[in-house]
């Protein structure tokens, strides 16, 4: 895995060398093993290696034979040996082992349908000097980060955007629609991020850059289209859907064990990722190491789970202990790598745990990421289905309880009635045909955090709709799909890429240079669960039904058929339960946030003032009180501190010049 960084000068001018080493500096923590350049009049690309692949020869930019084409990729393409052997038939000749030299001759064969061909996790820049075109594109699912903006008759790009910040010209200014956005669905909405005027490539889209035109364009779309129980029937019955379901994922394991370093895999003690790691054990003959992480809350952890995994399947395992002490402490730099705001502390823990993964020398590990999403596990799903039961009976006052089995880790929801159930879920006949059913109540609940905003920033959001904005981004076909189907995209297209991949997937891995790899998001796998009849992904109210079908006898029994537990952490006590935290005093104060003007100073003192006195409760006031932190932080990292460092490096260039 890597880090990349460009510029276009779109007015034809030479790209200083200099600007590329800032960019690319920025990112050394993806790439700590080589950094290069290389400048082509008006383009300039950098990029920062950490060596999986093809270790001695893999550097890069890389080029053709004559440097008409150049590359700067970040990533891995998993079936990179099967696409060689079939470039070198059609008369390609290869210099290296890696797969960073099979894009480039699939480039050079398919143009920019090269995509369409590759098996991965991907951001990479092609220039084609003799077409004069720059060519971006981003996986299919959005694994791996890329952003851009245009400053200065510039296109400008990097893996993550304090690579853009790097340079003096680029805006930095926190964008309130996207705050809407973020303290609606938890994330922003593609291209849009956290800062004005920086995009991001949405997941599955490729872009070219030609004679001063930017065009983006769509390679990939996930559709439900072919699902649904009232499908037609493709013959298949529950036991050859399972059979065929475990082949892709033994494939999808199996090619992303392709690495010239050691690969471990993270065990969390839930289903997803003991079976990942009991499938790689059936191809690989070396001892296999495992991570985990525990906290000594009892009510998040799972190290019983974790145990009983590793007896079962005999690795060798490697724990680090979590505190809220050490929540707190890591929780800026956190923030700094996941560059955004986030509303929970579950990305914490796994920034602790890919140092651990790094202390003991591994650069790659497997991880079960995305199994909820593409197999039907999220609490959401049987949410959404127990409210189309008590809405087709709204006067039942029996089934809105079901509601309270589905959650039985949140105190405040356990003492509610039922009929306040009912109307807080909004389970009424007539909500049913809401295409955005699964999820309105979460983003209800979500959207109140919006009461600690300034009163300028409400003033600049004004009536703008995020809701409206998401209808309109739905594909052609979504109202027609299943109920399952719906909340699924909603959740492998939005909350996926924008929070499990990014605040917590690449960032806190990469953070450690460290590579995650994600089987159940191999696009085969992924194609194939959008097929599953729903009625196979969750049986009545067993989650992940066909999954645990394909998992009997490969994990141990109490892992298969454990109660599902959200992965979760411990949130705003992280803060304030023990020494005071100096940045927290600092940026949470009445004279900050009023000179910040992001949110509203009577408002932040009171829920903080909750906090110390323990009086904070639910999800709710956890969320605020994380919603405003980490906003605060990314002000500060962001905006101030880039501002300070650049007017800093501008008095130390006056002082020079004044010695000279």
């Amino acid at each position: 895995m890597c880090g990349i960084a460009g510029i276009v000068n779109l007015n034809g001018q030479p790209v200083a060398p200099a600007l590329l080493d800032r960019m690319i500096e920025r990112v050394r923590h993806r790439g700590p093993d080589d950094c290069g350049s290389h400048t082509d009049r008006q383009v300039g690309l950098a990029h920062a290696r950490l060596s999986i692949i093809d270790l001695a020869s893999g550097g890069q930019p890389m080029h053709n034979e004559d440097k008409s084409v150049s590359i700067v990729f970040n990533g891995e393409i998993f079936n990179y040996i099967e696409l060689r052997a079939d470039l070198m038939r059609r008369g390609h000749r290869f210099r290296t082992q890696c797969d960073t030299e099979v894009i480039l001759r699939l480039y050079e064969e398919s143009g920019e349908e090269c995509v369409r061909h590759l098996n991965g996790q991907w951001a990479f820049a092609i220039w084609d000097s003799r077409r004069e075109r720059l060519f971006l594109s981003r996986d299919r699912l959005g694994v791996r980060p890329l952003f851009y903006t245009i400053a200065d008759q510039s296109l400008i790009f990097g893996s993550e955007m304090k690579s853009i910040f790097a340079l003096p010209h680029v805006s930095r200014e926190i964008d309130p629609v996207a705050l809407d956005q973020i303290f609606t669905f938890w994330v922003a909405i593609p291209p849009r991020t956290t800062f004005k005027g920086i995009r991001e490539l949405p997941p599955g889209h490729s872009m070219t850059v030609q004679q001063g035109r930017i065009t983006v364009a769509r390679h990939w779309q996930l559709d439900y289209g072919a699902g649904g129980d009232d499908a037609p029937e493709d013959a298949r019955t529950e036991e050859e859907y399972s059979a065929k379901l475990l082949e892709l994922l033994v494939d999808a394991t199996r090619i992303r064990l392709r690495s010239d370093v050691p690969v471990g895999a993270y065990l969390s003690g839930g289903l997803d990722s003991t079976l990942v790691t009991a499938l790689i054990r059936r191809f690989t003959g070396a001892p296999l190491k495992t991570f985990s992480i525990g906290f000594d809350d009892p009510e998040f952890d799972e190290t019983r789970y974790q145990n009983e995994a590793v007896r079962f399947l005999g690795t060798h395992h490697q724990e680090v202990g979590c505190t809220l002490a050490d929540i707190g402490r890591v929780f800026p730099g956190v923030v700094w790598h996941a560059e955004r705001p986030i509303l929970r502390t579950a990305p914490a823990p796994l920034y602790i745990l890919s140092g651990l993964v790094r202390k003991h020398g591994y650069k790659v590990v497997l991880t079960g990421e995305g199994s909820d999403e593409m197999l039907g596990g999220y609490d959401i799903f049987k949410e959404a289905k127990i409210r189309r039961f008590c809405a087709a009976r709204p006067d039942s006052r029996l089934r809105p309880r079901l509601l309270k089995r589905l959650y039985p880790y949140l105190g405040n929801l356990q003492s509610q009635s039922g009929a306040y159930l009912q109307a807080f879920f909004g389970a009424r006949r007539d909500q049913t045909e809401d295409e955005f059913f699964s999820h309105r109540p979460r983003w209800q609940l979500t959207s109140q955090l919006k009461t600690v905003f300034s009163g300028s920033v409400r003033s600049e959001i004004g009536a703008y709709d995020g809701l409206a904005e998401l209808r309109e981004a739905l594909p052609a076909g979504y109202s027609g799909w299943d109920g399952l189907c719906q909340a699924q995209y909603l959740e492998a297209a939005y909350l996926l890429p924008g929070y499990i991949l990014s605040s917590q997937g690449d960032r806190m891995a990469m953070a450690h240079s460290v590579e995650a790899r994600f089987p159940f998001l191999d696009h085969r796998v992924v194609e194939f669960a959008a097929r599953i009849p729903p009625r196979l992904k969750m049986k009545v109210l067993n989650e992940k039904y066909l999954l645990k079908r394909c998992a009997d006898g490969l994990v141990p029994p109490s892992v298969r058929n454990r109660p599902k537990q959200p992965y979760r952490a411990p949130e705003g006590k992280c803060f304030f339960g023990g020494a005071r935290l100096e940045y927290v005093d600092e940026l949470l104060s009445p004279e900050r946030i009023a000179h910040d003007g992001i949110f509203d100073p009577v408002t932040v003192q009171k829920l903080v003032a909750k906090f110390r006195d323990g009086r904070a409760i639910g999800i709710k006031d956890n969320m605020a009180l994380v919603g405003v932190l980490s906003t605060q932080l990314v002000h500060d990292q962001f905006v101030k501190g880039f501002r300070e460092e650049f007017a800093y490096a501008e008095r130390r260039a006056g002082t020079a010049a004044i010695c000279h």
